[in-house]
């Protein structure tokens, strides 16, 4: 997963100003991320990250963005979970912050998507959203043909929500569910780029585009190599066929056979795998594929027209099945 850490590692340390915008980032990184709990008749505001840099993001913003004092609490990991976790808790203000953020609305019920005003916010906070989601529960994929782009979602809501962020973003994301688990996920290579690319992620976005370049020239040499390989194949049972067809047309033919029809015919049952190209070279004096070609085409139109006449099998009598597998 080191290109996920590289993203969230740049999109940490990204300057944002607009204060809208920071808003955003952290309702969404909240809702993603976080929940809220009942503590001894308290509202606490809880919200897990995988990186120090993005817990040190989180309560700076809530801190000049909202005026609240938070604590970070390191995790250490343990089973399945490797590395450790940091938790950004908010305890004294905690419902003041759920209510400004929209994890409350205004009768103190909590919302199970984004706050309406993050949803009918500028293009600037869609981008602010994704940042803050992807943050808080992304992952970016190697790229290839399993590549993907996805964020964990708490909900279908939020999933919704996520999923009507990028369409603003003129970005085509699909949310599903998975195993009990919503999820949004994007898996379009151009469309990966441009959601880091307006995410702001763009030193990870030339690091991912060098690597999906690289796999691209090496998918497209090992098809070519394939493909050729493929053909030289058939090019060998074509020519171990025609090898065949020529031995029964000598045999139907006899002594009846013209010199130069022969003569190529000999050519091709001695060098049963050599193309049309190689038994010109090989002939004396130097023939072209098309003259060989000819004269090989005529043999086995005279041994077949004898064939026909005498009501025995044809020069096909001698092909097999084995030579004409691919």
């Amino acid at each position: 997963m080191a290109l996920t850490a590289a993203v969230k590692e740049e999109l940490s340390h990204l300057d944002v100003k607009k204060s809208s915008v920071r808003k955003a980032e952290v309702s969404a990184m909240l809702r993603f991320a976080g929940g809220l709990h009942i503590i001894s008749g308290r509202i606490v505001i809880e919200a897990e990250v995988d990186l120090a840099s993005t817990a040190r993001r989180l309560r700076t913003a809530i801190g000049e963005v909202y005026g609240h004092n938070s604590e970070i609490i390191v995790v250490s990991g343990g089973g399945l979970r490797r590395g450790n976790r940091y938790v950004v808790r908010v305890v004294k203000d905690g419902e003041s912050l759920a209510r400004q953020t929209g994890l409350l609305d205004a009768r103190g019920r909590p919302v199970r998507g984004l706050p309406s005003v993050v949803v009918n916010g500028s293009t600037a906070d869609a981008e602010a959203v994704w940042r803050g989601a992807f943050l808080a529960h992304g992952s970016l994929t190697e790229p290839g043909r399993s590549s993907s782009l996805e964020v964990t979602c708490p909900g279908p809501e939020s999933a919704l929500a996520l999923v009507g962020s990028a369409r603003r973003l003129e970005i085509v994301a699909k949310a599903r569910e998975v195993r009990n688990v919503d999820r949004v996920v994007i898996r379009d290579g151009d469309t990966i780029a441009a959601l880091l690319t307006r995410m702001g992620a763009h030193e990870t976005l030339l690091t991912w585009e060098e690597r999906r370049m690289r796999k691209e020239v090496r998918a497209t040499a090992n098809r070519l190599a394939n493909f050729d390989d493929a053909n030289l194949r058939r090019s060998a049972q074509a020519a171990v066929a025609a090898g065949a067809r020529v031995e029964r047309a000598l045999e139907l033919l006899g002594d009846d056979v013209p010199e130069h029809l022969k003569y190529a015919g000999e050519l091709r049952v001695a060098h049963k795998q050599a193309s049309l190209d190689e038994l010109g070279r090989l002939a004396e004096p130097v023939m072209t594929k098309d003259a060989i070609a000819g004269r090989i085409r005529r043999l086995l139109a005279m041994a077949d027209k004898r064939a026909t006449e005498l009501g025995v099998p044809g020069t096909d009598a001698n092909v097999t099945a084995e030579m004409l597998e691919e």
